[in-house]
């Protein structure tokens, strides 16, 4: 948790489509972020529900304005052939970046939630440090959405269809299930209006990793 800026991405990958989304992903396209200027690390999720593949990716960027800067459009609007095949299969498409406005907590949790919101706190970093406070929480982060430089037109993007947007990310890590459901309660309790508005509670687990300092490693 270096960075000041974030980008989140939901997806969901068809049964038939998922090895090669599954490479692509681990093979390709991550290394492809990382190697960018600005980003920082990757990391993949996936959701526990076993009827459906759905898919939860966080970058952290130095700043919100890599979001919109030469390098990473550079790429947006030069898509490899792997990522021309996988892009227009994506479904449910989310994606939205901007900057981490508070964090808490040391390290990283294997099980998280990570919902989108539409009404941010109005005191994110004692939201963020209340919830840190539960039992088995690892970390809280929470960040405020840039629509501006999230929705620059590029090649990628019109790969895609119906593109939704989202004001900001609750992202609660814990060390397992129970400790994340209750940390989900205590958020509700804390902040109604945040949670109210929010995307469902959606648990998902670690599957992949990579920070930009080992990203070019053979």
């Amino acid at each position: 948790m270096r960075g000041a800026g974030f980008l989140a991405i939901w997806s969901d990958v068809a049964a038939d489509d998922l090895t090669d989304y599954r490479h692509w992903l681990t093979r390709e396209h991550t290394t492809e972020r990382v190697t960018t200027k600005g980003f920082l690390a990757s990391r993949v999720f996936r959701a526990a529900r076993e009827d459906i593949s759905r898919f939860f990716i966080l970058y952290e960027l130095e700043a919100p304005e890599v979001l919109d800067g030469k390098a990473y459009l550079a790429r947006l609007n030069a898509p490899t052939p792997w990522s021309q095949r996988i892009m227009p299969k994506l479904g449910n498409f989310m994606r939205g970046g901007g900057m981490m406005v508070a964090r808490a907590g040391r390290g990283e949790g294997a099980t998280i939630m990570a919902l989108r919101i539409e009404t941010l706190p109005g005191d994110p970093t004692k939201l963020a440090q209340a919830l840190v406070a539960c039992d088995g929480v690892a970390a809280v982060q929470i960040g405020a959405t840039d629509e501006a430089r999230t929705s620059v037109p590029t090649a990628e993007k019109g790969m895609r269809k119906n593109e939704g947007f989202f004001a900001g990310l609750l992202l609660i890590e814990a060390l397992d299930v129970a400790s994340l459901q209750a940390a989900l309660q205590q958020a509700r309790a804390i902040s109604p209006d945040v949670l109210d508005g929010a995307s469902e509670p959606e648990i998902y687990h670690s599957m992949f990793a990579l920070d930009a300092r080992i990203a070019d490693y053979g």
